[in-house]
């Protein structure tokens, strides 16, 4: 009995890899048609006349077999690519009985799984990102801020487990009541923070102030702590913009860096 081992993200990048080198083949066909499917005589006698549209014939059917060759190939990344996609599918639903009653657990003792990602805090509501897991797991993102009279603040990013990323913070809701009575955007929710290997979570940007009040512009969040080996700090979110009489928001800070990395660049202070 054989065994057949695939990886869907290699699969996926094949898939990519040769749909840009099928891209590139189109591309010197087409440059090459003109000079090799219509030569011209080197002579006005019958054996150059003959020998020209021989070579142009070669030509003709040289681009015949491309443009075949062409449909095999885009059949051939679009069945890679419905491969893999199928292969990360039945990993997923293979695995999920495996570790269900192991991150049930995990979530009624710590409220956050062993092993998985976090869930994303929804548009709109300001909802921070969950945690992953605490083995293996990315945070999840959080959700934007709510715009309003003054802005919601973005949700932060959830933060990751020993192996994985911090989500990044949401963005803050954007003022939008008129007048002149100080109404102000959201601030950015702050970046999740790795744990041992892993990048920070960017911070969320600044909402922007209304354009007709006087209120300042959101701060933005600031960037997560890389991991403490490995892995980027994340960067500080942009602080919104104050159009008419008040300052921009302040940038968020960058993430602190880990032993072996450099920490975070700071977001830029709005416009105003």
């Amino acid at each position: 009995m054989s065994f057949v081992i695939a990886v869907p993200e290699f699969i996926a990048t094949a898939a990519t890899d040769l749909a840009s080198l099928e891209s590139a083949i189109a591309a010197a066909n087409a440059a090459a048609a003109a000079n090799t499917t219509t030569l011209l005589a080197a002579g006005a006698d019958e054996v150059s006349a003959a020998i020209a549209a021989l070579f142009g014939a070669h030509g003709q059917a040289y681009q015949a077999l491309s443009t075949q060759a062409a449909a095999f190939h885009a059949q051939f990344v679009q069945a890679l690519s419905t491969g893999g996609a199928a292969y990360a599918a039945a990993d997923a639903a293979a695995l999920s009985p495996l570790l269900d009653p192991i991150n049930a657990q995990f979530v009624a003792a710590t409220g956050r799984p062993l092993i998985g990602n976090g869930a994303n805090g929804a548009p709109g509501t300001g909802a921070n990102g969950a945690d992953g897991g605490w083995l293996i797991g990315n945070g999840g993102a959080g959700g934007s801020g709510a715009a309003g009279i003054n802005g919601g603040a973005g949700g932060n990013g959830g933060a990751a487990g020993l192996l994985g990323s911090g989500g990044a913070g949401g963005a803050g809701g954007v003022s939008t009541a008129g007048g002149f009575d100080g109404r102000t955007g959201g601030a950015g929710g702050a970046g999740g923070s790795a744990m041992l290997i892993g990048a920070g979570g960017a911070g969320g940007a600044g909402g922007s102030a209304t354009v007709h009040g006087t209120g300042a512009g959101g701060a933005g969040g600031a960037g997560g702590n890389a991991g403490m080996l490995f892995g980027a700090a994340g960067v500080g979110g942009t602080g919104g913009a104050s159009p008419l009489y008040s300052a921009g928001g302040a940038g968020g800070a960058g993430g602190a860096g880990g032993f072996f990395a450099s920490g975070g660049v700071g977001g830029a202070g709005g416009l105003s």
